[in-house]
This record gives structure tokens, sequence and C-alpha cells, in this order.
């Protein structure tokens, strides 16, 4: 089955080898994109940040640390995670609206924290400036530019940014950053676009900030990601307004980076044959059914593309738990490796035990190609989650 894997052939023997089902991270393709996302640090100044919201694998953190600015967050046990293991690193934390339990321990463990509203900012403004955080707002350009709606802070209704109608500028003395995350897996493109959205409704306000934030959303790793247009509009809003730039991107930092290892477990005759695999699209790949979107699989076509079809299912009650169709040179069997791509981002962190499933385990692949299992999951984590 090597032939399978093409460009990645050089992993056949840990697909074949690691337990199933296995989240496998690989190193040097982490460190592939990490070079890039420090080169863009290293030409224009800016700061990136890693969202953990994408990737939390802190195995990797010390490695993120050494190419990073550092680390963002969506509340406390996220900050905490950053804190604990990428020591030393920029902390920067943002929630739709904070706790006070949380905001006690927030403030001593972040630097930066960006608020949601001026309500917010007013009930803990004091507190978190009194403590030596900076502080930032999140503002709402109303410039969609996707076409999901579960993904898009622009649309309507939304509940994260400030809108220019609710601005408040006598609220203003203490803040010193601007926080807007409008996009989705998308290029520079839609963020030149947004970036003169902001400029229009808030460029007033910029020259009294000290930075500004691009939030994430941008696949800067991707192979045709116009990163000369990112450039610009880092510069643009560092020589037009002196502002010191963050941007936090989460996929772009282990984009193609990870794989999840599953094994066939029974082929169910259909219309097209169904393959349950002791993997789950509703458990461990949740985007699949939220976005959705059908996850590559090496050494797959496209249904009809080949001479055996196969609809990839998960073993749980759950009727809609499929994957997606493939098809393959050759018929599937049980105990046949599958392997699905792109499988470090937004599935670690969103994964569950839905009807009891094991969590996969967790793979770390060095540059060399000695891998370990560096957690494991049993019977307990999923009892300690119910009582």
């Amino acid at each position: 089955m090597g032939e399978a894997f093409g460009k990645f052939e050089k992993y056949a023997e840990i697909f074949h080898s690691v337990p199933t089902p296995a989240y496998v991270v690989m190193e040097d393709l982490l460190r592939r994109n990490l070079t890039v996302l420090r080169d863009l640090q290293q030409e224009t100044g800016a700061h990136v940040l890693l969202a953990q919201k994408a990737f939390s694998m802190f195995h990797f953190y010390p490695l993120i640390a050494e190419y990073l600015a550092g680390s963002a967050a969506s509340g406390l046990f996220e900050a905490r995670l950053a804190y604990e293991e990428m020591k030393g690193k920029e902390n920067h934390v943002f929630s739709p609206a904070f706790k006070e339990a949380d905001m006690a321990e927030i403030v001593k463990i972040a630097d930066h924290i960006v608020f949601n509203s001026f309500a917010q900012w007013e009930k803990y403004g004091e507190f978190a400036l009194k403590h030596g955080c900076a502080c930032g707002l999140r503002i709402n350009p109303e410039y969609s530019t996707q076409e999901h709606a579960i993904y898009d802070p622009c649309s309507a209704g939304s509940r994260l940014g400030v809108k220019l109608g609710d601005f408040r500028p006598d609220k203003m003395e203490g803040l010193t950053g601007l926080h807007f995350h409008t996009l989705c897996e998308q290029g520079a493109g839609p963020l030149a676009e947004t970036l003169e959205a902001v400029e229009e409704k808030f460029g007033a306000w910029l020259p009294q900030m000290e930075w500004i934030n691009f939030g994430g959303g941008h696949h800067i790793t991707r192979e045709d990601y116009d990163i000369d247009l990112l450039k610009q509009c880092i510069m643009r809003m560092q020589t037009k307004y002196g502002l010191k730039v963050y941007i936090e991107p989460g996929e772009a930092i282990a984009l193609d980076a990870g794989f999840l290892v599953a094994e066939v477990l029974e082929i169910v005759e259909n219309d097209t044959p169904v393959a349950i695999l002791d993997t789950s699209a509703a458990c461990h790949m949740p985007d699949v059914i939220e976005m959705p979107y059908r996850p590559p699989v090496l050494g797959a076509g496209e249904a009809g593309e080949k001479p055996f079809a196969y609809t990839f299912a998960g073993p749980t009650c759950l009727a809609g738990d499929t994957i997606g169709t493939y098809s393959f040179d050759a018929p599937l069997a049980a105990s046949r490796r599958i392997v699905f791509g792109d499988m470090a981002i937004y599935t670690m962190v969103k994964n569950n035990t839905f009807n009891g499933m094991p969590l996969p385990a967790i793979v770390a692949v060095d540059e060399t190609g000695a891998w370990q299992v560096v957690r494991r999951f049993g019977y307990e984590d999923f009892k300690m989650r119910l009582s």
C-alpha cells in the first residue's frame, strides 16, 4: 500500500506502525510552516501569534516558541496552557465576555487583553491596567468576505466586535489597540479589502493606538497565498499610523502538518459500499460535518475517478456520521489503513467522546522519523467528563 501515499511515501512505515486511530503530527512539516511565519516576522517586524483554538498540541509549544512571538487565547484555559508551556512569550487573550473569577487569574498571566465591548472594558479595564496588561478593543468592520455565516463575525446579528454605530470615543482612554478578526481560511485579498473597511470606519482613532491585531484566518502557509500583499498590509499600518502589527493565524501554523490514521473495521454493501472505520467524523473531525468539507485521503480519488468507491463512515449510532466518498485502484478490506490529510488543525481541539468513542492517540514524529505516542486516551478520559 506504500505507493498510495504519494509524496508522503517517506511516512508510510509510520502510518503502518502507529496505533489507530491516531493523530500524527510531523515536526518537519510543522517547521516548514513556522519558517515561513518567522521570515514574515523578520521581514516586516510584525508579531505572529499561534491561535490555540486551531492547534493546541503543547508538545510542540517549545518548538513554536523558537519561531513565533507568542500565542492568542480564547479564554482562561488556553491562556494558562500558553503561560505554562510557552514560557516567556507574549500571551494575548480575547473573549466575547469574561467571567469575574477568570479575570482575576487572566491578568496575572496575560500581557494583552482584548475586550469585546465597551461594557466589558468599563467593567474590567481598570483592573487589567493595574496589573500591567495592554488593553484593546475588538471592532466589527461590518465587511463580510465569506459565504459561511457560521464562521462570519460580520454576519447579521453577530455578537463579535463593536460596530461603528456603537463606538464610544469618550471611553477610549487607556485602550492602546484595536483588534478585528473577520477571515476564515482566506488569502491576503480579503484582508486588504477588510483593512480598507477598518480604515474607513475606524481610521480616525488609529493614530491614537499603539497596536492593531489583524486576527486570524490567514492561510499564509498555503502555496498560493499572496505573502507580498500581506506584507503591504502590514507595512501600511506601520508607516501610516505607526502601529505595531499582530496577526494570529491558527491553521497556518499546522496546515498540512498532521494526519489522522484509521483502520477499516468492516465493509457494508449498499448502493455504494460503506467502509466503517475506527474513527468518526462526529467525534474526531467534527468540522467535516460543521463546515462541511471532505478531507483528503492519501491514495484515494474522487467518487468515480477510480474503479472501487467507498463511503467512509464512523462506528457511532449517528446516521450522518459519514466522512465522504472515495475511490481506490483496488478493493478495500478490513484492517486496511486509511490516512486522512490536514488533520492537525481543528481536530484535537474539538474532538469528543459521543457514544463512548475512544479519543485518538496523539503521535509526534521528529525530524529523524522517530515517532512517539505523546498521549494515549482510555476509558477514564471518557468517564471523567461525566457523573
